[in-house]
């Protein structure tokens, strides 16, 4: 396997064969590198859109309180991203009601996740961003929605049936299985001895080290040679292993040398259609959504009259029975994906059409909000690239568990449409009205996956600083992939001239953006609750809304808490330019 990793290099990623300093401790997860990567920015980097500044004259002269006797124009620290940890992540979509785990009261169900009021307005969001930038926003893209389930001849044709899999190992003793090449394996070496094997979770280097370490200390203890020094960690994946060597291995469940040896597992959900249950009922759920857009290649070219080059667009769910399923909803056996098969006349031109969707795609995820600083590229090359591509570049992701694939850009050639022409009998060919030769066009595919992208988001959007002297945590979403857009707050509760001016702005506005109407506790609280959830402006109607004639309402900044007046009947118009066009 061979990759080029830049700007934020996972060495599992570059290379399977991974040697760890056990005596270092601080053995950095990523490495900075200049080779062809996005631009590095600080982890103070605040998203364009929050790059406001008013005068002080600007700023409300009456400003409600951000917190118990602090106004809002009170001095903020700069915003920072702490270290983030995964708990963190999963802990405020349960307690914010973005993500639950799936089946959440008889205990849950490993690898399937719901998304709660929040976090469905946040998936909406990057779904409608990446339809109107490639599909409504371009004239050679349309869109499909094709089945969760097909012919079974369409995966047999797609090569899913016979070769979609991971290689599994099972514990014959605790009956746990792995994916094998998750699980890593060193041996233990006392001068020019051998004395024993260590296994660990594909992990942060340090962890792994720190496993290794502990597992290390045990074996020298039991071998009466405690204390003497041992060389380096030589992790591999457990593919990598002889028969000898897995007979010697401990398993991660049981601590003892009780794994098979790894086998094949098709990770494809299978299901029986019709009333019978024997193999002529045999169907699969799609374990992706690009096989729906290859199979009505036809169907769409024809009556929606493109011509080559253009694209088909899909979003849609996929299974895949992942061995294990893990890191929250980074690898979950249920996901939504977005898919574009780009078609293109065969011949060198991929280079540059390749090209040009590596330069669009960094645009769109930038475009969310996600941090450049956190982003990099992995370019496969030789063995990591399949066998019908011919080019295949990987944008990444630091999120708190490592480096990992975000999105995927490939040059995939002519393969699907062949096969599909192959397995069914039927031409897959182009005519092509201007150079009036028929081929089979060549496809690029960007596939992004939307519960990926929306944990990259959750990761670039958290953020802490310090508002009058205490500690403030938020979610820094660009105002467009944000849940609620705005919440209406009456100054107080118990005024009922106040609650009616805040709820006829909020009735006015709602229809447009998802807004919140919240008069419960105090103001400061208030900003506080939509502060964590992300709302990018908080919206108070005041005193002088109602008994002055400039019916002002008090506009408050998330990033920034600093806050502006403007006329009640100002506040569409801003919205409007602070959410759709920034």
């Amino acid at each position: 396997m061979s990759r080029l990793v830049t700007a934020f290099t996972n060495p599992r990623l570059a290379n399977p064969l991974k040697r760890l300093q056990n005596t270092h401790k601080n053995h950095p997860t990523t490495r900075h590198t200049s080779v062809k990567s996005f631009s590095y920015q600080s982890t103070n980097h605040t998203p364009k859109y929050a790059r406001k500044t008013y005068s002080s004259s600007a700023l409300s002269s009456q400003a409600p309180p951000d917190s118990a006797g602090v106004a809002t124009g009170s001095p903020t620290t700069p915003a920072t991203t702490p270290t983030l940890k995964m708990e963190d992540i999963v802990s405020l979509c349960k307690r914010r009601g973005f993500i639950f785990q799936s089946s959440d009261l008889y205990g849950g169900y490993g690898g399937f996740y719901d998304y709660g009021h929040l976090g469905v307005e946040v998936k909406k969001n990057i779904k409608d961003h990446w339809w109107n930038v490639f599909v409504r926003g371009r004239d050679d893209i349309v869109g499909l929605d094709s089945s969760i389930i097909g012919n079974p001849k369409v995966w047999e044709s797609s090569g899913h049936v016979g070769g979609f899999s991971d290689p599994m190992v099972d514990c014959k003793e605790t009956k746990l299985r792995f994916r094998a090449d998750q699980v890593f394996w060193s041996p233990v070496i006392v001068g020019d001895e051998t004395v024993g094997y260590v296994s660990v979770h594909e992990d942060t280097d340090d962890k792994m080290v720190k496993e290794g370490k502990k597992m290390a200390k045990k074996i020298l203890k039991e071998r009466d040679m405690k204390g003497m020094p041992y060389g380096d960690f030589d992790f591999k994946d457990l593919t990598f292993a002889t028969e000898s060597e897995m007979s010697q291995i401990p398993s991660p469940a049981s601590g003892k040398a009780t794994l098979t040896m790894p086998r094949d597992f098709n990770l494809m959900f299978s299901t029986s259609v019709g009333a019978n249950t024997d193999t002529s009922s045999l169907s699969y759920l799609r374990p992706e959504t690009a096989q729906g857009i290859f199979v009505n290649f036809k169907n769409i070219q024809g009556p929606a009259r493109m011509k080559v080059p253009f694209g088909i667009a899909q979003i849609g769910k996929a299974f895949r029975n992942e061995i294990t399923p893990r890191n929250f909803i980074f690898r979950s056996r249920e996901f939504e994906q977005m898919e574009i098969e780009y078609f293109i006349k065969p011949g060198e031109g991929w280079k540059e059409e390749h090209e040009k969707w590596l330069k669009d795609s960094k645009s769109f995820l930038l475009s969310l909000g996600l941090r450049e600083d956190l982003m990099g590229w992995d370019v496969h090359t030789g063995d990591g690239l399949a066998h019908y591509a011919n080019a295949c570049t990987d944008v990444t992701f630091s999120f708190p568990f490592g480096v990992s694939e975000l999105m995927g850009i490939a040059a995939r050639g002519d393969y699907d449409l062949k096969a599909h022409t192959e397995g069914s009998g039927k031409s897959m060919e182009y005519f092509d009205e201007v150079t009036k030769e028929k081929y089979i066009p060549h496809v690029i595919e960007p596939s992004l996956g939307v519960d990926r992208v929306f944990l990259a988001i959750m990761c670039s959007a958290y953020a802490e600083d310090s508002v009058g002297g205490e500690k403030r945590n938020f979610l820094k979403f660009h105002p467009r992939i944000a849940p609620v857009k705005a919440a209406v707050l009456p100054l107080v509760k118990n005024k009922p001239e106040l609650v009616k001016a805040a709820k006829e702005l909020y009735d006015g506005i709602k229809m447009r953006w998802n807004v919140e109407f919240d008069a419960g506790g105090a103001i400061g609280r208030r900003y506080r609750r939509q502060d964590e959830i992300g709302t990018p402006f908080c919206i108070t109607v005041d005193f002088d809304t109602i008994e002055k004639e400039e019916k002002e309402v008090t506009i408050r900044f998330r990033d920034t808490t600093e806050q502006i007046k403007m006329h009640i009947d100002e506040v569409p118009a801003f919205l409007s330019k602070e959410i759709d066009f920034s």
